[in-house]
């Protein structure tokens, strides 16, 4: 309850701090750079080397992979079947592929699952959606806002990311079976703490609310694909064609059904991809976002056990 009492009380907060002139322009900018390069590196480092390698690590991990790749599909087949401009299409295939894994993910997921959640997330959220975001999620705003860009530049961008990073060397702990001291290991879990409060603040303070009526429609087939569809399709996979029943099924059910990710809607406003869209499927997504996640965790509870 105390995490449920968090995660709403942080969001408004941030959503009041917008009338707070004290407040710099930049804060929610701030403020996700702090999670970025601090405490989300800080928690691959905690967790990371204390998961054991195996088969089942690749259904979270390709969670992120699906919602995209299913998203580029979709949305590439309808833009081509209905003549929509390239900005459109790629705008959609990016905000409705990429999930708020992390900064809305975390919390609702700790608050949901415990700590023992975290251990799934952090796979799904890393080598998948991060990733995701920082390689495919770079090269379709490139190819649809007609900017050029090399491999080697999606590369150097890919490997200049910290959370990718601090993957990398938490991935390459496990394979050789070590993990840092007690007390490193705990300064690292203490700076994680921070994400979910920090995370919500900076949500709350960039939600808007705009009433653009020609996005009306693309904002409700975006948000119908990636809070409806998206966690269904998750769902016949892992639950009904393979038949999976354990918490990692659970968290990846979740977490497919994430608001769009805020990073991949700064990514398609940044290349020119509809800003406005952008912004709109992130401010309304997120609070929607909360009521579907809410349904789908019942249907969850109930088919699951």
């Amino acid at each position: 309850m105390s995490s449920i009492i968090l995660l709403f009380l942080c969001l408004f907060i941030g959503i009041g701090i917008q009338k707070i002139n004290n407040f710099p322009k930049n804060t929610a900018v701030v403020l996700n750079q702090y999670i970025l390069y601090v405490a989300l590196p800080a928690m691959a480092l905690h967790y990371l080397p204390k998961i054991e390698l195996g088969w089942n690590l690749l259904l979270p991990a390709s969670v992120a992979w699906i919602a995209f790749g299913l998203s580029f599909l979709l949305f590439n087949f309808l833009g081509k079947i209905y003549n929509w401009s390239k900005k459109l299409t790629g705008c959609l295939i990016i905000t409705s592929g990429l999930g708020n894994t992390s900064f809305v993910g975390i919390p609702i997921i700790q608050a949901l699952y415990g700590e023992e959640g975290l251990n799934t997330l952090i796979i799904v959220d890393l080598p998948g959606t991060f990733v995701v975001l920082s390689t495919v999620g770079v090269l379709v705003a490139t190819m649809y806002s007609n900017q050029k860009g090399t491999g080697e530049s999606i590369l150097k961008k890919m490997f200049r990311f910290p959370p990718l990073l601090a993957f990398l060397v938490g991935l390459s702990m496990v394979l050789f079976q070590i993990d840092f001291p007690d007390a490193l290991s705990t300064t690292f879990k203490q700076l994680s703490a921070t994400i979910s409060p920090v995370a919500l603040i900076s949500v709350g303070y960039q939600l808007k609310f705009k009433t653009y009526g020609k996005h009306f429609k693309f904002l409700i087939l975006g948000l119908s694909f990636q809070l409806l569809i998206l966690p269904f399709v998750i769902l016949a996979l892992f639950y009904f064609l393979l038949g999976k029943t354990d918490l990692a099924t659970k968290v990846c059910i979740i977490e497919a059904a994430m608001a769009p990710m805020i990073t991949g809607a700064i990514l398609a406003s940044t290349y020119g991809l509809k800003p406005e869209l952008s912004n709109m499927m992130v401010g309304y997504g997120i609070p929607l976002s909360f009521i579907t996640i809410a349904g789908w965790y019942f249907v969850v509870e109930y088919l699951l056990g």
